[in-house]
């Protein structure tokens, strides 16, 4: 077995630290709000769809 450590990580330095901890900050709050929009956007649309299939639900029960 070989001696041969280069295969290991250098350690951060605290502002290396710092600054990979805010980018992941601002990755983790982008993911949270495209996760959020595309929520919201599902539940409308399942809205609107409900509010079409009952309307013709309504029509059908009328004719």
């Amino acid at each position: 077995m070989t001696d041969d450590l280069s295969f290991r990580r250098k350690p951060l330095t605290p502002e290396q630290r710092q600054a990979r901890d805010a980018a992941r900050r601002i990755e983790a709050e982008k993911a949270m709000r495209d996760h959020e929009e595309a929520q919201r956007a599902f539940h409308a649309n399942r809205e609107r769809l409900k509010a079409e299939r009952l309307a013709r639900e309504a029509a059908a029960a009328k004719a």
